[in-house]
């Protein structure tokens, strides 16, 4: 191992040349190309940012190269792509209170006092913070807070993203009453007071309050989530709604080489926003695509705010809610399609699952190849899967399955949870499924999306025998759906996604081969090299 660290680093040393025939050949590797017949080779060579050629031990001799790299057996993979993701949040989420993982309420004190005590800052923001891990599993209230740090403005997202629970100075700063009523959110009352938990469209409220943040501070977190993807062999990245200033932040970034991974950036659903893209038009350069928008059709589960045709199992007088009422679904849906852009729309429940599919059959009647998705496709009554196809991409994410599995059933019921996390359904109807993780929602690690998709058991290795294993997906179709799939969802199958003469340089080197591993040794591969345009980018340390 340590004959490739050394090679790794005279690597970076000799990128600079420019007398050679190639760049870098790696060679002596397992190198999984993901091409049309899946082939497995053992030499990889690069030039100028591009491969050149792929093939058997033959080539080491066939090209004069700066750097040559004897994996010893190692395998090497496409650049691995997160079809789903908040890259730009992730980034934001490192400058607050992690309370994943929390198991109570005085645990989520305890970890703000602790942050506080290093900071001190005078709005306190936190994230990942889940009921249902909870012995209790009900929503907080305002007291815990309000006495824990009296007169703060403090705001705690859940895990999902789409609940926020504040304090009463938030509360009474953004003029939050028992009166307030918002379309697409709810402010959950309690005793006839808000209760400090704010459901999707009605957190907005909350975050209003707040100073845009500085360009500085956006630098800073984008470079910091770059840094934390390519840390776990992510070369591209499926940003699931950006504002038009942090796509421009983006772009300009990547004219100054400050920022290398490469961004799908999905535009968020605002009147500015497509008002100046519709106008502009698809926009692809190396590094940052721009031709789609993101959609909210409804909530999350975990909140009860996903879309559901039938109240919850246990909340029998809730069926969730529309954050995009059906008609402007369908008015949107009619809009991008002859724009020409794609549509990628989030739906967790089964009623917004089917409003979204009936919309876009709809619009994409005489469009030949649009590829729109449907993000997370999660509760899907069988009557609707058949409207997938080529046509439309299920975009899911496989952490979702074994992080909810432990209450979803609740949520649902015995029979609905049947409808649920339908993977291979999914891909037996569409063809294709672009996998991702949905970070900072889950952790970033794309070998967790793997072990998931393939085990559908959580890190922990469970349940035995694993979590519905009927939709459980083979190692190829995984392996496929977080590179050339996950291309193809984005329109840029012809430049990666595979290892193949032409495309880009994105390959990722691991500790061991996941196609061929115990699959209970999955979870403890690591990342030893991401590499972006034949640039390392990442290398583990000794």
């Amino acid at each position: 191992m340590k004959k490739i660290y050394t090679l790794l680093v005279i690597s970076l040393a000799l990128f600079s040349c420019n007398n050679f025939t190639a760049d870098l050949i790696i060679h002596n590797a397992k190198v999984y190309t993901v091409n049309e017949h899946f082939d497995v080779v053992s030499a990889v060579v690069v030039k100028d940012g591009k491969i050149i050629d792929v093939g058997a031990e033959d080539l080491v001799g066939k090209y004069n190269a700066a750097a040559v790299l004897d994996l010893k057996g190692l395998a090497v993979y496409p650049g691995l792509i997160d079809a789903h993701c908040h890259f730009y949040q992730l980034g934001m989420t490192q400058e607050q209170v992690d309370l994943r993982g929390s198991k109570s309420l005085d645990e989520i004190v305890a970890r703000i006092k602790a942050y506080q005590a290093k900071v001190n800052d005078e709005v306190i923001l936190g994230r990942g913070w889940d009921q249902n891990l909870w012995e209790n599993k009900v929503f907080p209230t305002k007291e815990v807070l309000d006495q824990a740090f009296p007169g703060k403005l403090v705001i705690l997202e859940r895990v999902d993203g789409h609940a926020a629970y504040v304090s009463s100075a938030v509360l009474e700063k953004a003029n939050i009453t028992a009166e307030t009523k918002v379309d697409g959110g709810e402010v959950i009352l309690v005793n006839g007071s808000p209760s400090g938990v704010l459901v999707d469209k009605a957190s907005d409220l909350a975050y209003a309050i707040l100073p845009e943040p500085s360009i500085e501070k956006k630098i800073r977190a984008l470079k910091k989530a770059e840094e934390i993807a390519f840390q776990n062999g992510l070369t591209t990245v499926d940003d699931a709604g950006l504002n038009r200033d942090v796509l421009e932040l983006i772009d300009s970034l990547h004219k100054t080489e400050d920022l290398k991974i490469r961004v799908y950036g999905m535009i968020s659903n605002s009147k500015e926003n497509l008002d100046h893209y519709l106008a502009k038009g698809i926009t692809q350069s190396e590094r940052l695509t721009i031709r789609s928008v993101k959609v909210y059709a409804d909530g999350a589960l975990g909140s009860r705010g996903a879309a559901l045709k039938k109240p919850y199992a246990d909340a029998k007088n809730n069926k969730g809610l529309f954050l995009t009422p059906p008609e402007e679904i369908e008015r949107l849906a009619l809009l991008l399609a002859d724009k020409g852009f794609q549509m990628n729309t989030h739906a967790i429940g089964d009623a917004a699952n089917q409003v979204v599919l009936d919309a876009y059959k709809k619009a994409l009647s005489t469009i030949p190849d649009p590829r729109w998705r449907v993000e997370h496709a999660q509760v899907v009554e069988k009557q609707d899967l058949e409207k997938f196809g080529p046509k439309v991409i299920p975009s899911v994410q496989p952490t979702h399955a074994t992080s909810d599995m432990e209450w979803a059933d609740e949520r649902l019921g015995e029979d609905r949870i049947t409808t649920a996390y339908t993977f291979k359904e999914l891909l037996d109807w569409s063809g294709k499924v672009a996998l991702g993780t949905d970070f900072p929602v889950e952790k970033v690690n794309p070998l967790n999306t793997f072990y998931s998709a393939v085990a559908r058991r959580d890190t922990e290795g469970k349940p035995t025998g694993g979590y519905q294993m009927e939709n459980a997906l083979s190692r190829s179709e995984t392996l496929k759906g977080m590179t050339i799939w996950a291309a193809h969802a984005n329109f840029e199958e012809e430049q990666k996604g595979s290892i193949e003469v032409g495309k880009a340089a994105d390959l990722v080197l691991m500790t061991e081969d996941i196609m061929t591993i115990n699959e209970s040794a999955i979870l403890s591969a690591e990342i030893l090299a991401t590499i972006v345009d034949g640039n390392i980018v990442y290398q583990r340390k000794q």
